[in-house]
């Protein structure tokens, strides 16, 4: 349902890639290959890249001499250590899912101390259209729900679940550059620095849970098949409340120019979920992406900067919308990057 207020500006479709920073498989050092190729138990016969995502490194579908299909990715960690990490925690999370969690099923992954490589089926699939379309969406938001059930307890592992990548205020207020940046990009949310920082003082409490949340569900990360929702790249789970995917990702519906709010209100996973408890969150998601985006230096990847501040102010606009008329919540109602 398309919002008619005009602040909303025209839908305008996610950027889904970073350009040149992924690699190709033949690039792949010949040691990373025959790696790979071990643990498909054949030669590769073709190789597409991948050009969906934001991270450094390979993406790749692969094809055996023998016709199977997989999926891999693989990165070096001298040259992208961060992206090494997160292929490395993927590793332990996407290894210990559920067999019945809508997910690529992880085949295998090497590692030798430099190149680290994930292999997964392959999914027949495509991302959803953005904007997003109101068939899709009610077909994911309904995926939403079957994922938090599946997923409630959290599977147990060995390590500690990191905590979300939500907030960011306080960073922002303590860089003065990124604070100068937010000012450009948006004064009003600058503005209103204040109030996020009293919603921010409420995360611990609104993020706590037993929920496994995938932790970037954004429309980059879900493939539609002719049957399935699936839901991939999980790197940044954490443990938290039931409704924390939900909220990131109506967040990316109010990037598209539609109201998430009719959605939020019937959705089963917030029916008895405190209001404020999702203003912080709704927060605390925009404090992240703006506070990473101001950040970034020049060596940055400027696609990545500008979804991370269209999803942010995003964000905001919706939060801006659940107050407008209800009067101001936990902390006031900041009124949203418009």
């Amino acid at each position: 349902m398309p919002t008619s207020d005009a602040s909303w500006g025209t839908p305008a479709p996610l950027p889904s890639h970073t350009g040149s920073r992924r690699i190709s498989w033949s690039s792949l050092p010949r040691s990373v290959a025959a790696g790979i190729e071990g643990l498909l138990q054949g030669a590769v016969t073709t190789a597409i890249s991948q050009q969906g995502g934001f991270s450094d490194g390979l993406a790749v579908r692969l094809e055996l001499s023998d016709g199977r299909k997989a999926f891999a990715k693989a990165v070096d960690t001298v040259a992208a250590p961060a992206v090494g990490e997160f292929h490395r925690r993927e590793i332990a999370v996407a290894g210990g899912l559920p067999s019945g969690v809508p997910a690529p099923r992880l085949l295998g992954s090497f590692d030798d101390g430099e190149w680290v490589a994930l292999v997964f089926e392959d999914i027949d699939g495509a991302l959803p259209a953005q904007p997003w379309r109101e068939a899709e969406l009610r077909r994911v938001l309904d995926a939403v729900t079957d994922l938090a059930e599946g997923l409630t307890p959290a599977p147990p592992r060995d390590l500690a679940y990191p905590a979300p990548r939500l907030g960011g205020w306080r960073r922002l207020a303590d860089n003065p550059r990124a604070l100068r940046k937010l000012t450009e990009i948006s004064p009003r949310t600058a503005d209103e620095l204040e109030a996020h920082l009293s919603l921010e003082a409420h995360l611990a409490e609104a993020t706590a849970g037993e929920t496994l949340t995938h932790g970037d569900l954004y429309p980059f990360n879900i493939l539609l098949t002719a049957d399935r929702v699936v839901v991939v790249d999980w790197p940044h789970a954490w443990a938290g409340p039931r409704h924390a995917d939900l909220v990131m990702l109506l967040g990316s519906v109010a990037l598209s120019g539609i109201d998430p709010e009719p959605f939020a209100a019937r959705h089963p996973l917030l029916t008895g979920v405190e209001r404020d408890a999702v203003d912080v969150l709704i927060s605390a998601q925009a404090g992240f992406l703006l506070a990473a985006a101001c950040s970034m230096d020049s060596t940055g990847d400027p696609r990545l900067a500008r979804m991370m501040t269209g999803l942010g102010l995003a964000s905001l606009r919706w939060l801006s919308v659940r107050h407008d008329g209800t009067g101001a919540g936990r902390g006031g109602a900041p009124a949203g990057g418009r």
